[in-house]
Parts: C-alpha cells; structure tokens; sequence
C-alpha cells in the first residue's frame, strides 16, 4: 500500500521555512543553501536532521540528503524514497504549491559511487546565492561510507559550514493545530499513565509497605503503555517514551532529565517522577513528586514551589523574552523565600515537539529568543538539597521537591497548562494514620533484623489478636474528645449569635385606593353593581347603598349557585379567627376593627320588560372576572416570594474562544419548561452556561458553587454532574440550590414483551454497545471536568462520591443510595436531590438502634440550630458500624438511643435558652454512656413522654425498671470496675468465663450486669427479663 504524504503541510512548513530564510535574520543572514543529510543509526532518538523530515513530510527518511537552494530543492535518496517524495514534487494543479521552489529528484546508485549525484548537488549549492556557505546541524553526526563521502565532498569544495540548528529550531517551535492537536494528546496520554496507573502503584507499595527498586518500578511504568486502558483509546504502536521514566528517592536526587532511575529501593518520603510520553512523533512531558507523611515545612516548601510555578506560566506569554520570564521568577523567589534561591534549578523548562528538548529555546537567564503564541514548553522547576530537621535515618534528612508541565503559550493570557493532573498538596501527600504507632514500628524494624521475617510475621499476627478489640475503643476516646469541644464550641457560637436579632420583614399591606381621586367613575359603580377594577386589584360592591372597595387580597373565596329565580354570589373574607394559611398569620394591621366574614348578593334570573340583560348577568361576570383577578395576585406573590431573599448574582462572563470546555447533549433538572428539553453547557470565565434547544439559558457562576459533585455512571442508569449553590437562582419561575446535568446511560426501560435469550446476539451487541457508551461518556465528562479545574485553576474542585462507603436510606419518601464525598453526603441519581455539607454538621444521632430491629433513622442536627434536623430513615443495620467509622475519620460527633426524639421541640428548647441547655450538661444528653447522664436524660426522657405519650399499661410495666435501668447505663460506663468487683467478691474463672459467654449471646453488656449485681445476694438467679433501654 502506498504511503500517503501531507502535500498541503509540506507546502505550508516549507514555505515558512524559506520565509525566515528570506529574512536572513541571525544564522540564516549567512548561509546561501541549506544541506540535511540523514544516515542510519538505530542509537539516534532525537536530531534536528530527522527532525526536520519529520515536521516536512511526516516520516523520517534515512540515508536522504535534501539540499535547499535559493530557486530549488534537490533530494538525493532510494528508488522507493524517490517515489514517495513524487507526491510533492509533482505541482501542477496544485494552488499551494505557488511560490514553493520547484523539486528535482536524484536517485542513489546502489554500488555506493554518487560522484555524479554529488557534482549536480555541488553545482546547485554553487549556484544559490553566493555560493560559499552552507548552513547545516552540526551536532548531527551519522555514521557510514554514505555519509562520510558526502561530508568529503563538502569539504574538499572548500564550503564553510555554518550551524542553523538554532534558527531552524525556532522556526519549528510554533506549532501548527493539527500539531498542537497530538501533542495535547500526548500530554493527555501521559497524565493518564501518570494518574492511573504509577500514582495507583506508588500507593500500593505504601500501603502494603513493599520494596521495590526505582528501576523495576520505571520498568513498569514503560509496560503500561502497551496496555490500552491506560492510554485514552490511543493505538499503542503511535505511543513511546519520550524517555525511560526518572524516580527518585531517599536522599538522592538529580533535576535532570538526562539521569536514569537507580536500583535503590523506593523510600517513603519525597518520591519525584518524571515521565514523558511521545504520540505520533510529537513529545510531552510531567513532573510530579508524591510525599509519604510530610512535615509541616516540606508542605510549605511544596506550596510555594506551586506559587514559583503560578508565576512563570503569568510571564510566559507572546513576545515575552525567555530570559525575561527566566528573571522575574528569580526576583520573585529571592523576595518571597531568598534562601531557597540556591536551591532552584538552574533553567525552568525549555520548549519541546518532534524533540523532547530543543537545546537553543532553554528558559534560563541568557536566553534573547522571544516566545510565540503556539509555542509548546516543557517547564520544570525544583528546589535541591532541602534539609528535613524531621529525619532521623540518612536517607530521610535529605530531599527535593520537582514540578513539571507540559504548556502552551498564548496571546495575551498565561500559558496553558496541557497536563491538568492535580498537584495541590491534597493530591499528592499521603497521609498515613498510624502516627501513635511510630515509636513500635521502629522497634518492629529493629525486631525484623534480629530475627527475621518470620519471627516478625508472628509477632505481628500475636499482636494483632490481642488488639483485635481496640478499634472500638479507639473511636470512643476519640468520640469522647469530640463531644468536650462540641459543647464548648457550640456554646461559644450561640454566645456570639445572641446579638444579632433576625429582623421579621414585615408584611406590605394591600391597599386599595389612597384617596378618593382614585376610584373608578364607572356607570356600573352609579348603578349598584359589583364592579371589579382590575388595574388596582378591587372589587367594588355596594353596602347599605355605598360603593365599597375591597382589595382582591382580602376575599378568601367566592361561590356562585342558582336557586329558582335567583342566582346569589357569596364572598367570603379573611377575618381574625378564621383558617389562615401557615404564611398568612399577621395579615391584618389592625385586629380590632370592626370585620365583614362574608356578603351575599342575589339577582333575578328573569328579565324585566325594557331591561336589555337578565339583572343576574353582573353577578356572573363578576364572579368570573373575580377569579381571574384572584388567580393574578396569587400568581404574582408566589413569583415574588419565590424571588425573597434572592442574592443578585454577579453577570456571565463570556468567553468567545471556541476551545471553552463544552459538554452537548445534557438534560437539566429541574426542567426549565414543563417538557424536558437537551441542551449543552459551557464553561466560560467566570461560570457555566446551559443552553436549551429552545434558547432558554441558566447561568451558575463558579463562585456560587459550594459543592460540584461529578456522578459516574458505575452502576447508575445516568451520569451526572450536579451543583449544589450557596444562594439559589431563578429560572422556570422558580428558586433553585440544586441543578444538575445528566445524561442517560442505556435503556433506563426495558421491554418485558421482547423476547429474549441470554446467547441473543442483538441483546449481546446492545449490551457492547452500552459498555463502550459508558466508557465514552465518562471519558467526556471527565475530560471536561479537568479543562474546568485547569481553567479555575482548581478553584472549583468536582468531587466524586465514594461508592464504597455508601449506604441504603430514605431521607425522602424512597429509599436510595447516599454516598459520602471528601465533604459533603450525597445523593444526586434520584429527584429530589439530597445533599449534606459536613462543615455545617452539628453532629448525628442514630434512633431505633436496638438488635432485634433490622433498621435504624438517622439524624443530623446542623450547628445552625434554628435550620431544621435532617432525617434518614430505614438505613440497614448493618451499615451502622461503617457509618460510625466515616463519620469518626471525619472527626464529626455521633450518638445513639433507643427512642425517637421530638427533634421539633428540642431544638426549640434549645433556641429559647441555649445557657440553661449547656449548663445542664449540653449535648451528652443524648450519650447514654456520659457521667452524670441520670439528670439529663431524666429532663430528656420528660420531653419523651410528652412527646410520645405511651399508654398506661406499659406505664405500670416499666415504671419498676426505669430507676433500674438508668442506674445500669452509669454501671456501663464504668464496666471495668463492675468486673474488678466481681473478682474480689471470690468468684473462680469458670463462673467468670460462663459469665461472658452469656453476655456475648445477649450482646448487651447491661444485662450481664443488672444479673451480677442480682446475683451477689442469691445463690441461684431468677430467670433473666429483656430489657429495652
């Protein structure tokens, strides 16, 4: 098959190429031909020779000599190169080829003499110009006879070689679209390796505390990109490695790109990566370090390396002088953090394309070359030799920290980032918890060489079973801390809030004329009809003879109904007294006056001779218009007090460049009309845009969004991408906090009356099909998630729940999935919306916890105690002890009972005398097993009974126990000492041992010991009674 060449790009790059050559500025000013020559040689990854092939027609072309002429190109190669190059050669017809220097073609001799090839070369470069110098790569050295002739023919015509690597370099440094296209998607290829499979790995090893060799681990990183997965639905024959993969640890570290990874093992602190992958020819390049619990300098040091890094891409710009951006990154760091200056590497980046580094457009401090809006660099920046004052063994007291990214240069805006992986200290500290285990693994490590690994195995294994109980233990002292800084703070808080009032916006009263001058003049007024004035919202009725106006906001309802002859219209009014709604309360200004209830008219259905209508008509189109009138008002409060309290929003900022992240074909919820519609949403400066097919458009600006929350599709029938707002916005005549976009995944209904069969080959295609429907749609959105948090500069940060931790509820009426996020609890498949921030939790109780029932409720109580408690109910009971675990690691106080609680009138209590409330103890009312509990859950256990109200038997049942039972909780706190007890009355191991075999059975510690307590004045102990606490 033939080998297709890019005729139309040749002829753009080779005319931009005599353009600058035309312009004879720097080396090219002194050269009168160009001579590439191309040998062989396996040893050669990068060299501006087949570099330029590359970049001319897309293939690297070996023993190939091309000459450039003032007035023509020659091309000296193999018959089947000759053939190949024909596609350009050959213009006619062709209208970009206008102005290209016409081609002559010479094909090599087999029997190596090409004297007479070399002559018709010399002869051309004679002709060119002056004839005298010829510009060529001198660092491009290939071996072979081939070669070695050729340079001799140079040299024995006496033709001065000058060096245009550097112009050359310069010219191919601005990239064209379709060349920035794959190196945006090398660099993609790249964090994608990066992310998913070394930073995965690096994790692995640390957390299983492996050994393993930097060597081995770049090895591996060098296998992945065979593997499909982890290169974004790129063929892997167009992806390598720009270079073998750098890891460095333990102290020894080079910032070069020219160093390989050592065969040392990989040591827990600072670990650097640099890997680079190339796709299509094209180069990239990243450069992250990941640190294993780091102490509060290196963080420091780390972040403002991040900082260093935020102001060399603000100077990187078009027509910006390298060295320029080189010296202001310099002076900033010397005036921020000047000891760290020394420690800088020496050049920040250098630009990059068919080569991974161009050697003349190196970012350092004698650099005059300006850069150029389509310019790709490789930046990296680094700090060497830092000391950690933490480090005890050799390896750990020294480090280095180094970024890198691969960057596009821009008009006027800072560089863009191509390799949008995360690199804030979140995202790249690991954080281990075991800190209080220090002082033992050391002591473990000592074992281990003393003894070995398998004295160490069994160590650990004895150790293991005898703290196997201690995680509980562990989330009660950690409980307990929580619960004495929850009532200090809580008390300080509501201490602070006493001062501020809330303002009780007071209600606009409607009033129908203000003054006389305002009253309709109307025929029907004179005549003693009821007249309706729809400019002012009143209806205008006679009473004893007198025009009366009443606002339309006064009329409760009206009825009309005929009997006989009659029809009669009956109005009802608001009065003191009657059944208001729960927001109509303080609608009367003046109670005391004097009120009409209601007033009922009645008209003849007979028409009088000489009458034009029957009487009763008025009363018919008044009661029409009345509910028209009616229907209005109410309309446009609901619109108005919709519209209360909402925070006027900051404009769009539109960005008009095409390239802006953009997602098509989403729905929105809630919909905009009646009907959902699709739409696409696009990030701009400052916020999203929604637009419908329709044209309708809802704006969110990124500053309003508390909680970006990304839903994969993993076992959901939709992906969603959902925002949850700090102020609600308006559109669909309606105030909304949460919206989200969503698209659907597959069939969300399935045809029952299709038949079908598991070896179906349509139901085996479909199913295909959704899968890699899946995976496209994930790879989009996650695609556009990334060019967001690159675009805010991780301002708006999505986050994606943990599915893992999840858990079964109902805090609407059907029960989902909630998830918990890095700081929110969620669920966004199902409408409404439920969304918990964690920052706002108070704490959370668990009710109806007892073991013979299979659910319990959840509820969570906000720090804001005037906003109602949030209840989740139904959630399994096995969820209970994962869930106290989340909520432990996220350092949020939890409770438990028995009961459900009046949660309405505690918080009132609570409201109306926040000091009595913390002064009887705050919120351990609820923690059966805090001291001194017996007071406070009495008072708490009156608001029960109150609340709850249980009938007289179970009164008379429980009320022996209830003394009994308080006591138990008190007893429970202080378990040990109950057992201490026990021993010293005299009791032998057996009956010890019987003893805690029943109270695992029973799994109540209370029972076990209401019995002993029974037992020590019995010699046989009656049958034990199940209690509920």
């Amino acid at each position: 098959m033939a080998v297709n060449l890019d005729k139309e790009a040749y002829y753009r790059r080779i005319k931009r190429l005599y353009g600058n050559w035309k312009k004879a500025e720097d080396e090219f000013g002194k050269v009168d031909a160009i001579v590439v020559s191309v040998g062989v040689d396996e040893e050669i990854v990068y060299a501006k020779s087949t570099a330029i092939q590359t970049w001319l027609f897309g293939y690297e072309l070996t023993d190939t000599i091309m000459v450039f002429c003032d007035t023509k190109i020659i091309f000296l190669a193999s018959k089947k190169k000759v053939d190949f190059l024909k596609q350009v050669a050959i213009t006619k017809g062709n209208e970009n080829a206008n102005g290209v220097p016409p081609i002559t073609l010479l094909t090599r001799e087999k029997n190596e003499s090409n004297k007479a090839n070399f002559d018709k070369m010399i002869e051309a470069i004679r002709g060119s110009k002056e004839g005298k110098t010829v510009g060529v790569f001198s660092k491009d050295k290939f071996p072979g006879e081939y070669m070695k002739s050729w340079n001799d023919t140079i040299t024995a015509e006496g033709l001065e070689k000058v060096d245009i690597s550097a112009v050359v370099a310069y010219t191919m440094a601005v990239k064209e679209d379709g060349e920035l296209g794959l190196m945006k998607k090398a660099a993609a290829i790249t964090s994608e390796v990066y992310s998913k499979f070394f930073k995965e790995r690096v994790m692995e090893i640390v957390d299983a505390d492996e050994k393993v060799r930097h060597s081995k681990l770049a090895e591996s990183v060098e296998k992945a990109i065979e593997e499909k997965k982890y290169l974004g639905g790129a063929d892997p024959s167009t992806v390598e490695m720009c270079y073998p993969p750098i890891i460095q640890s333990g102290g020894n570290y080079s910032l070069k790109f020219s160093v390989v990874s050592d065969k040392n093992h990989m040591h827990f602190g600072a670990i650097t990566c640099a890997m680079g992958i190339r796709y299509k020819s094209y180069c990239s390049n990243l450069v992250r370090t990941l640190m294993v619990d780091p102490p509060q300098e290196m963080q420091d040091n780390y972040n403002f390396l991040l900082q260093v890094e935020e102001e060399l891409l603000k100077e990187l710009k078009h027509g910006v002088k390298i060295c320029d951006a080189y010296n202001t990154v310099q002076e900033y760091v010397k005036k921020e953090k000047s000891d760290l200056l020394s420690k800088l590497t020496k050049n920040l980046g250098f630009a990059m394309g068919i080569e991974f580094r161009e050697g003349s457009l190196v970012l350092n401090a004698k650099n005059q070359y300006k850069l150029k809006k389509g310019m790709v660099l490789s930046i990296s920046l680094g700090f060497a030799d830092l000391v950690n004052k933490d480090g005890k063994k050799e390896e750990q007291k020294k480090y280095a920290l180094f970024i890198g990214d691969t960057v596009q240069i821009n008009e006027e805006e800072a560089a863009t980032i191509l390799t949008p992986v995360k690199k804030k200290i979140k995202n790249v500290g690991i954080f281990l918890k075991n800190d209080d285990e220090e002082d033992e693994e050391e002591e473990g490590d000592d074992a281990e060489e003393l003894l070995g690994k398998g004295a160490r195995s069994a160590a650990l294994l004895a150790d293991r079973t005898r703290n196997e109980m201690t995680a509980e233990e562990k989330r009660r002292a950690h409980q307990k801390e929580l619960a004495n800084n929850l009532n200090e703070e809580a008390k300080r808080r509501l201490t602070e809030q006493k001062g501020e009032q809330q303002i009780q916006k007071a209600r606009k009263s409607n009033v129908s004329y203000k003054n006389v001058s305002q009253m309709p003049r109307e025929k029907d007024i004179r005549e003693m009809k009821i007249f309706i004035d729809k400019k002012y919202e009143t209806v205008i009725m006679p009473v004893f003879g007198i025009a009366t106006p009443f606002h339309i906001a006064t009329i409760k309802n009206i009825s009309m109904s005929v009997e006989g002859d009659y029809t009669y219209l009956r109005i009802n009014f608001y009065v003191p007294g009657s059944s208001l709604g729960r927001q109509e309360g303080n609608i009367f200004p003046n109670p005391d006056a004097t009120f009409v209830k209601e007033i009922t008219y009645r008209a003849s259905n007979l028409k009088a001779p000489g009458d034009t209508s029957v009487p009763s008509t008025n009363l018919q189109n008044a009661f029409r218009i009345i509910k028209e009138v009616q229907k209005r008002y109410k309309t446009r409060e609901a619109e108005e007090k919709e519209k209360e309290g909402i925070i006027k929003q900051d404009s769009l900022v539109i960005n008009l460049n095409r390239s802006n992240p953009k997602l098509k074909d989403l729905y929105i919820r809630p919909n905009i009309a009646q009907k959902r519609m699709q739409g696409s949403l696009e990030a701009h400066t400052n916020g999203f845009r929604f637009t419908s097919v329709r044209g309708d458009k809802v704006d969110i600006l990124y500053n309003n969004i508390k909680h970006a929350i990304f839903q994969p599709c993993d076992g959901e029938m939709i992906i969603v991408l959902h925002f949850h707002l700090k102020n609600a916005i308006m559109f669909g005549k309606r105030r909304h906090t949460d919206v989200q976009f969503y698209t659907e995944v597959g069939e969300i209904t399935t045809d029952l009356g299709k038949h079908q069969h598991m070896h179906d080959r349509d139901d085996l295609y479909a199913e295909q099909m959704e899968r890699e429907m899946r995976h496209k749609l994930k790879s989009a959105f996650k695609n556009f998630i990334e060019k967001v948090e690159t675009l805010t500069k991780e301002e708006l940060e999505f986050e994606v729940p943990f599915r893992d931790l999840g858990f079964q509820g109902a805090p609407y009426r059907s029960t989902c999935l909630l998830q918990p996020t890095s700081s929110s609890l969620v669920n966004v498949t199902e409408w409404p919306p439920f969304v918990v921030t964690l920052d706002e939790v108070e704490l959370v109780h668990f009710e109806r916890v007892q073991f013979h029932l299979k659910n319990f409720d959840v509820v969570i109580v906000y720090k804001d105690y005037n906003k109602k408690v949030t209840m989740i109910n139904a959630v399994p009971v096995n969820s209970l002890d994962p869930i106290k675990e989340w909520l432990n690691s996220c350092d949020i106080k939890y409770t438990e009972g028995v009961q459900s609680l009046n949660w309405t009138k505690i918080m009132k209590t609570i409201v109306d005398d926040p000091e009595g409330f913390f002064e009887q103890g705050g919120w351990s009312f609820l923690d059966p097993e805090s001291e001194g509990s017996g007071a406070e859950e009495d008072s708490e256990s009156e608001m029960e009974d109150e609340t709850f109200n249980p009938s007289a038997d179970e009164e008379e049942e429980e009320e022996e126990d209830s003394d009994e039972d308080y006591s138990s909780e008190t007893e429970d706190s202080n378990y040990s000492e109950s057992v201490g007890s026990e021993e010293e009355s005299g009791k032998d191991w057996d009956e010890l041992e019987e003893e805690a075999r029943k109270a695992d059975r029973e799994s109540h510690y209370e029972d076990e010991d209401t019995s002993n307590k029974k037992r020590k004045g019995r010699s046989e102990p009656p049958p034990k009674k199940k209690r509920r606490h």
